[in-house]
C-alpha cells in the first residue's frame, strides 16, 4: 500500500554493508526526501565508522564501614524476564488458511542457532546472526520519541483509534471519544490488517511487545500474529522460523505486557506487525512497543541534531534497594561535609525508607534558614522520579566539590531533604517486571494495597464545612488544622509510610516541597479536592493560588518540553492552556492528597510534578530525562527563596515558636518553628503582614517583596500583654492572678455572715 512520502522509483536502494562485533548485516536504506532535507549523506560503509562505546559511572567505593551502612559489593541486577507465558483463550477468530509450521507457543521466543536460514536475499534485507543476544532498547513509542508521523497502518476505526494511540500503556479517556483513545483498532477485522513503524534509519529489530486495548468497557486484543519487515514499505520480508513464516503469541487479556524476541534479529528500516488471531468477541486492536537498536551514522545530521546528549558524569541506571542504599552511602563519602543519610521510617515490609540531608551544617536546623524537600516513588513503578532524585543527589555532590557558586549558595543557604522512595515495597514489585514488562499499575499501591499519594486525611472538608457556618463560632482555623481523631487510631486504613511521611512533615518546618510522580508531563498544584460535592471537576483554588501558579510555572517553563506547544500530549490531557501547569482539582479530584495535606496541616507548599508520560523509562533514556529536568529541579528549589522570612522574638531577644504570621488580604495564615523564624511565600509586591502569639500584643508591618531572588527580611518584636505580665509576676511568686469580680463576691458573703 503506497501513500505520499514513501520512497519513489527513482530513488535506488543503497546497498550497506554492516558488521558489528561478530554481528552481519546487510541492508538497502531508502530515506524520504520530505523527512530528511537537511540530512547530509555519505556513501562511506557503516563499518569505517564504528560507533562509540558508552562511558558507564563507576564510583569507588568507600573505606571503612559506617554503624548502620555497612559497605556492600554492588551486586548483578537480575536480566528483565518475561512472565510466563498465558494461554489464549479458546475461542478465538483465527485464519482461515492452516498455520504454517514453526508457530511459536512460548510468550518469550528462545533465540534459534545462528545457521537459521535468513530472509530471501532479493528483498535486500538481512538477519543479523548472533552467537549471544544482544539487548536493544525501546525505539520510544511509548516515550513519544517515535512520532505519530512514523505510525502508519493499514485501516482504522476511527480517528482515536489510529496509529498513533498504538502505543504501549497510552491510556483511553474516561469518556472514550475520537481523539483520545486506548489503542490501534482495524477498520476491519481480516488478516490484511497491519500497523507498522518507520524508525527513519537502518535499525537492528530484535523484539515486540504488545498489549491490548486499553478500555473501561470493552476487551479487545490480538493473540497471534506475524512480524515484517521491509526497506523501502513496499517489499516486506516476513519474519521466519525454519521454513515457514514465524506466528508470535500475543495477549490473553489486555493489560499485561507480552514480549516476543525474534529469533534472529533482522535490519531494516520498517517493521510491521500483521494479527492473525484475536480475542473472540473483539476486535483487531492492540499497542505495542519495538525494540530495535539504531545503526550508527555519524553523517546524518538529522539524527545528530535531535540526539540528546549529557555530560554530566553521573550513575545513569535504574538501582533496587540495595543498589539505591549503595549509591547514597557512596555520595555520603565523597560529600561528608554536607550530607546526612537517615530514614524516616519503614515500609509495610520493614524497609527502611531512606532520605539524603544536603546542607552546609547537616543533622541541624539553622535558625533563618529555609527546609526543602522532594519525595518521589509514592507510586512505586514511577521509578523516573526516584532516578532523577537520585542523580540530583550526586549532581549536587559534585557541583559543590566543583565550587559551582549557584550550587554552593544553595547547599549553604538551604537544608536541602530529598526522599528517593516512599513505596521501596511498590517498587520492588515495578523492577522484577522491568521497564517494558510492568505494565501501568503494577508495584503503584504499597503491599497493603494503598495508594499513599490519596492516604492522607482529607482536611479541605473540614476547613470549608466551618467556612460554611457563618453564623456559629469559628472552631477550625485557616492553617494547622488538625488530623482527626480517626485517622490517628491503630484501626485506620493508613499505610505506615505515610504515618512516615506525616511525623517527617510534623517533624521538620518545611517551606517548599515537590512530589515527583509519572505518566503525565505537568505541574499540578492544590487544592486537589473539588469543594462542589457533586462534581469531578472543578478549578478550586488556595488563598495562595498566585504563588502555586507561579511556583509550579517556575518548573514548567525551565523544562525542556513542558511548555512546548509542539509537543504530543501523553494520553488524553492537553495542558498547554495553563503553560504545563494545572489545578490539581480542574484535572481529577482526589480526597486526602499529599498537597492539600501539606497546605492545610504544615507551613509547607506542596505540588505534584509529573516528570514523563512513561512511568518506567529504559535505562538509556535516563540522560535524556536528566536533561530535561535538571534545570527545573534546581530552579525549582530555589523558590524556596522567594517572600518573606523573619523571626518573631519577645521584647528580650527570645523567639517565640508558633507564633501566627498573617497575610492581608491572604486567608491562610503560617506559623513560626520552636526558635520563632519563619518563612513566607510570596509573589513579589506589598503586604501587611501582622504576627501575633498568645499573650503578646499583635504587631503589624508593611513588607516588600521584589523580583530578584532572596526573601525579604521582616523581622517582629512583640511585648507582652498586660494580663500577661501579670500572670508572670504572680507565678513567679507562687500566687494566681486576683479576680477583681470574685473578690467582690466572696466580700459580700463575709459581710452577710457576719450580720446574721
Amino acid at each position: 500500500m503506497s501513500r505520499p512520502g514513501t520512497a519513489t522509483p527513482a530513488l535506488a536502494l543503497v546497498l550497506l554493508a554492516v558488521t558489528v562485533a561478530g554481528v552481519g548485516a546487510q541492508g538497502a536504506a531508502l530515506e524520504d526526501p520530505d523527512y530528511y532535507g537537511q540530512e547530509i549523506w555519505s556513501q562511506e560503509p557503516y563499518y569505517t565508522r564504528p560507533e562509540p562505546e558508552p562511558e558507564t559511572f563507576s564510583p569507588p567505593l568507600p573505606a571503612g564501614p559506617g554503624e548502620e551502612w555497612e559497605p556492600r559489593p554492588q551486586e548483578p541486577r537480575a536480566p528483565k524476564r518475561a512472565t510466563k507465558p498465558k494461554k489464549a483463550p479458546k475461542r478465538e477468530k483465527s485464519a482461515p488458511e492452516p498455520p504454517p509450521p514453526g508457530k511459536n507457543s512460548n510468550k518469550k521466543v528462545m533465540r534459534t542457532k545462528s545457521s537459521e536460514k535468513a530472509a530471501n536475499d532479493d528483498h535486500s534485507v538481512r538477519v543479523a546472526h548472533e552467537d549471544v543476544r544482544e539487548s536493544c532498547p525501546p525505539l520510544g513509542l511509548e516515550t513519544l520519541k517515535i512520532t505519530d508521523f512514523q505510525l502508519h497502518a493499514s485501516t482504522v476505526k476511527r480517528y482515536g483509534l489510529g496509529a498513533h494511540r498504538g502505543r504501549l500503556n497510552i491510556q483511553a479517556g474516561i469518556n472514550e471519544n475520537d481523539f483520545y483513545d486506548g489503542a490501534w483498532c482495524a477498520g476491519r477485522n481480516d488478516l490484511q490488517q497491519w500497523i507498522e513503524v518507520d524508525a527513519r534509519r537502518l535499525t537492528r529489530f530484535t523484539g515486540v511487545i504488545t498489549q491490548g486495548r486499553n478500555s473501561l468497557w470493552l476487551s479487545d486484543w490480538v493473540t497471534s500474529y506475524k512480524v515484517m519487515v521491509s526497506n523501502d514499505s513496499h517489499t516486506w520480508v516476513t519474519v521466519k522460523n525454519g521454513s515457514g513464516d514465524m506466528i508470535f503469541e500475543g495477549n490473553s487479556e489486555k493489560e499485561i505486557p507480552v514480549l516476543n524476541e525474534l529469533p534472529v534479529p533482522m535490519v531494516a528500516r520498517y517493521i510491521r506487525i500483521n494479527p492473525r488471531s484475536w480475542f473472540d468477541n473483539g476486535s483487531i486492536c492492540m499497542r505495542m512497543e519495538i525494540l530495535g537498536c539504531p545503526l550508527p551514522d555519524p553523517n546524518n545530521y538529522y539524527h545528530r541534531r535531535n540526539e540528546m546528549t549529557t555530560t554530566d558524569d553521573l550513575d545513569f541506571k535504574h538501582h533496587n534497594y540495595k543498589e539505591m542504599r549503595q549509591l547514597m552511602k557512596v555520595v555520603n563519602e565523597m560529600c561528608p561535609n554536607i550530607t546526612r543519610i537517615y530514614n524516616i521510617g519503614k515500609s509495610h515490609q520493614g524497609l527502611k525508607l531512606y532520605a539524603v540531608e544536603i546542607s552546609d551544617h547537616p543533622g541541624e536546623h539553622e535558625v533563618g534558614e529555609p527546609e526543602f524537600h522532594y519525595i518521589a516513588g509514592a507510586h512505586g513503578n514511577e521509578v523516573l522520579g526516584r532516578e532523577l532524585l537520585l542523580l540530583l543527589v550526586q549532581f549536587l555532590c559534585q557541583e559543590y566539590l566543583a565550587r559551582n557558586a549557584r550550587i554552593v549558595h544553595l547547599v549553604e543557604e538551604t537544608r536541602i531533604h530529598i526522599l528517593p522512595s516512599l513505596n521501596p515495597d511498590g517498587y520492588e514489585k515495578a523492577y522484577e517486571g522491568g521497564s517494558e514488562l510492568g505494565g501501568w499499575s503494577l508495584g503503584r499501591w504499597t503491599h497493603d494495597g494503598i495508594d499513599i499519594n490519596n492516604n492522607f486525611p482529607d482536611l479541605n472538608t473540614l476547613l470549608w464545612e466551618a467556612e460554611d457556618q457563618q453564623n456559629g463560632p469559628r472552631k477550625v482555623p485557616n492553617h494547622y488544622i488538625a488530623i482527626p481523631e480517626w485517622f490517628l487510631s491503630e484501626n485506620a486504613t493508613v499505610a505506615a509510610e505515610t504515618r512516615a511521611v506525616i511525623a517527617w512533615m510534623e517533624k521538620i518546618p518545611f517551606v517548599l516541597g515537590g512530589n515527583l510522580q509519572g505518566g503525565e508531563l505537568v505541574v499540578a498544584y492544590p487544592y486537589d479536592l473539588v469543594r462542589s460535592p457533586w462534581k469531578t471537576q472543578e478549578h478550586t483554588p488556595t488563598p495562595d493560588d498566585h504563588v502555586f501558579r507561579w511556583l509550579a510555572y517556575s518548573y514548567a517553563s525551565t523544562h525542556r518540553l513542558m511548555t512546548d506547544a509542539r509537543r504530543r500530549v501523553c494520553h488524553t490531557e492537553e495542558f498547554q492552556k495553563e503553560e504545563g501547569t494545572v489545578n490539581g482539582a480542574s484535572w481529577h479530584t482526589v480526597a486526602g492528597s499529599l498537597n492539600d495535606f501539606s497546605y492545610l496541616h504544615t507551613n509547607c507548599f506542596e505540588l505534584s510534578i509529573y516528570v514523563g508520560c512513561d512511568k518506567y523509562p529504559h535505562e538509556s533514556q535516563l540522560p535524556e530525562e536528566w536533561e530535561n529536568n535538571r534545570e527545573s529541579l534546581i530552579v525549582f528549589m530555589e523558590q524556596v527563596h522567594r517572600g518573606i522570612k523573619g523571626l518573631v522574638r519577645d521584647s528580650h531577644g527570645k523567639g517565640i515558636p508558633n507564633a501566627i504570621i498573617s497575610v492581608e488580604g491572604v486567608n491562610h495564615d503560617i506559623r513560626t518553628a520552636n526558635d520563632g523564624d519563619y518563612w513566607r511565600l510570596l509573589n513579589p509586591g506589598e503586604y501587611a503582614v501582622t504576627a501575633k502569639a498568645e499573650g503578646f500584643t499583635a504587631s503589624t508591618k508593611n513588607c516588600m517583596v521584589g523580583y530578584d531572588m532572596g526573601a525579604t527580611r521582616c523581622d517582629f518584636t512583640l511585648s507582652k500583654t498586660n494580663m500577661a505580665r501579670i500572670r508572670e509576676i504572680m507565678e513567679k511568686f507562687g500566687k494566681q492572678p486576683i479576680s477583681l469580680p470574685a473578690r467582690r463576691l466572696k466580700l459580700r458573703g463575709r459581710k452577710r455572715r457576719q450580720r446574721g
